[in-house]
C-alpha cells in the first residue's frame, strides 16, 4: 500500500484540495493519518475517487454515493437503483433530443414567425411541462395558434 499526501491526492484527481476534506467530512474517503500537518491517504482514495467522480456525472448525489460507502469493505453498488438511474437518464435523453431537434427546426424553418411554427409551438409547450414539474399542478396548453383567416391571433386554450 502506497501512501499520498493531500496535494499528491488532489494533483492526481484534479480535485482541489478543498473538495478532498470536504469528501473527507462527509465519509467519503478517509485519511490513514498525518505527515506533519498535511493528510495522508492510502493508494486506495483513488479508486474511491474515480467511483465518486463516476457517480457524480451519472447525476448521484453525495448521499447516494456515501450510501455504497458503509464500513472499509468493498463498495456496495445497489443495482436496483442503478437501474433507476439509468432509467431518469434515458427520460432526459429523451427529452433534450426532442429540444435539440426542435431548436434545430427551429433554425432552419421557413415560417415567418416562429410562433406560427405547430413543431416550435410543441417545443415550447414541452419547456412549459419541464419547468412546471414539481408544482402542484402543470398548467394546461397556455396559448393556441388559431386556425383559418385569423390565423395570426392567438386564443386562450380551452
Amino acid at each position: 500500500m502506497k501512501e499520498m499526501d493531500i496535494g499528491q491526492v488532489a494533483r492526481w484527481s484534479g480535485l482541489p484540495v478543498s473538495t478532498l476534506r470536504f469528501y473527507e467530512e462527509k465519509g467519503l474517503i478517509r485519511s490513514i493519518g498525518r505527515n506533519g500537518m498535511r493528510r495522508v491517504f492510502s493508494d486506495e482514495v483513488l479508486s474511491r475517487l474515480s467511483l465518486i467522480a463516476l457517480g457524480r456525472e451519472a447525476g448521484f448525489s453525495l448521499e447516494d454515493i456515501a450510501a455504497i460507502f458503509v464500513g472499509n469493505a468493498t463498495p456496495t453498488i445497489d443495482r436496483a437503483r442503478l437501474r433507476e438511474k439509468a432509467d431518469e437518464l434515458d427520460r432526459s435523453i429523451r427529452r433534450l433530443g426532442a429540444i435539440r431537434d426542435g431548436l434545430r427546426h427551429a433554425a432552419d424553418c421557413p415560417a415567418p414567425d416562429h410562433l406560427a411554427c405547430p413543431k416550435f409551438r410543441r417545443l415550447m409547450d414541452l419547456a412549459i411541462r419541464t419547468a412546471s414539474r414539481g408544482r402542484a399542478r402543470a398548467p394546461r396548453r397556455v396559448v393556441r395558434q388559431s386556425r383559418g383567416a385569423d390565423a395570426g391571433s392567438e386564443a386562450p386554450a380551452t
